[in-house]
C-alpha cells in the first residue's frame, strides 16, 4: 500500500497530508517541532491492520498554509483544520490520535466535536482540562532565576532568532534534549539561549541523518514562526474555551506516555486525574526507557498500544466502516 500526498481546503487555506490504507480513518496530529513525518513508523503500520490512517501537517508546518496573524493558531483554529479535513476525506467520523501540541489539539477536536471524533488518543501530553488560572502567568511562576521554554517562546522573534541560523543544529539538539538519553531543556537562563542546555554530540539513536534531513529540509523552507506561534495562543487558548472549564472527554481514550519524559513527571497530577477526566479511558501506558518522542522512539511498542485500543474502539462499528 503506497502513501498518497493531498492538499485539502479549510477555513484557513489548505491542509498537506498523507495517507495510507482503507478502513476507519485515524488522523494523527503530529507535535513541536515535527511535521506528517513524524507518524513515518505509524503510517504503515495502521494502514496493515485495516485502517485508513491519514497523518497531517499542522498549519504552520510544511505544505499546509501558514498564516501570517498568531491569532490564526488558536486551538479553535486547529480543531476546525481537523474537522475539514475529516469532510474533505469524505467520512462522517474519525479516530484522532495526537502527539505533544498533536495530543492536546486531539483532546479539544475531540471535546469540542464528540459527534465527528468519537475517540481520542494521547502520546506524551495527557489530557488536562482547562484550569481556573491564566497560564502565561503560571508559566512565568515557574524557573525562579531562569524562563521557561513556553514564556520564552512567547516574544515574536525571539526564539526564531536563536533557532533559524541553524536549523538543523538546533532540531538535532532539541530531539536529543528530550529523548530518553538527554537531560531535558525546558528552561532558559536568563539573557541566553534554549540551545545552552542541548547535549553535545550525535543526534539521538531513533533519528537517522535521513530523518534529521527531512525536518530540517522544512523548516528550513517554511522557518519556525508558524509552528511558535501555537505556543503563542495560550492565554487566547483560556478564554476561548471558557465555557468548557473542567470539562471531561466522554469518548473511548488512550494514553502513552515516556517515563523518562519531563512532562511525565509534570503532569503527574493530570495523568492521576485521567480515569476522571477522560471516563472512557482504556489505559495509561509509561514506556519504561523512553523519552518524549514515543512514537518515534519506540515505535512497535506503541503501535501495538494504539492498534490493541483502535481494534477495540472500530469493532462492529458501521459509521467507520
Amino acid at each position: 500500500m503506497s502513501q498518497t500526498h493531498r492538499l485539502v481546503e479549510v477555513p484557513g487555506g489548505r491542509i498537506h497530508l498523507v495517507e495510507q490504507g482503507a478502513g476507519p480513518l485515524v488522523l494523527l496530529v503530529h507535535g513541536f517541532p515535527e511535521s506528517w513525518y513524524s507518524w513515518r513508523h505509524q503510517l504503515p503500520a495502521l494502514a496493515a491492520a485495516g485502517f485508513r490512517a491519514v497523518a497531517v501537517d499542522v498549519r504552520g508546518y510544511g505544505r499546509s498554509s501558514a498564516p501570517a496573524r498568531v491569532a490564526d493558531y488558536r486551538m479553535l483554529a486547529h480543531v476546525a483544520d481537523n474537522v475539514a479535513v475529516v469532510r474533505a476525506l469524505g467520512e462522517r467520523a474519525a479516530v484522532i490520535v495526537g502527539h505533544d501540541w498533536g495530543s492536546a489539539i486531539a483532546a479539544h477536536s475531540a471535546l469540542l466535536r464528540p459527534d465527528l471524533f468519537r475517540a481520542v488518543g494521547m502520546l506524551s501530553v495527557p489530557y488536562a482540562p482547562r484550569g481556573p488560572h491564566r497560564p502565561s502567568d503560571s508559566f512565568a511562576a515557574m524557573g525562579g532565576d531562569e524562563e521557561f521554554y513556553v514564556s520564552y517562546f512567547q516574544a515574536e522573534g525571539r526564539a526564531e532568532a536563536e533557532i533559524e541560523p541553524d536549523v538543523r543544529g538546533w532540531l538535532a539538539g532539541f530531539y536529543g534534549a528530550l529523548s530518553a538519553q538527554g537531560k531535558g531543556a525546558y528552561f532558559v537562563p536568563r539573557g541566553g539561549r534554549l540551545r545552552d542546555r542541548f547535549p553535545e554530540g550525535a543526534p539521538p539513536e531513533w533519528l537517522t541523518e535521513t530523518d534529521l534531513d527531512v525536518y530540517a529540509g522544512e523548516f528550513e523552507r517554511t522557518g519556525l514562526t508558524g509552528a511558535l506561534n501555537r505556543y503563542r495562543n495560550v492565554d487566547r487558548d483560556w478564554e476561548d474555551l471558557a465555557a468548557w472549564d473542567g470539562a471531561p472527554i466522554a469518548q473511548p481514550a488512550l494514553f502513552v506516555g515516556g517515563a523518562l519524559d519531563a512532562t511525565t513527571t509534570w503532569m503527574a497530577g493530570a495523568i492521576e486525574a485521567l480515569p476522571r477526566t477522560l471516563p472512557g479511558l482504556a489505559g495509561a501506558h509509561i514506556l519504561d526507557g523512553c523519552g518524549h518522542w514515543v512514537q518515534q522512539e519506540r515505535p512497535e511498542e506503541v503501535n501495538r498500544l494504539v492498534i490493541d485500543w483502535l481494534r477495540g474502539v472500530t469493532a462492529g462499528d458501521a459509521a467507520l466502516g
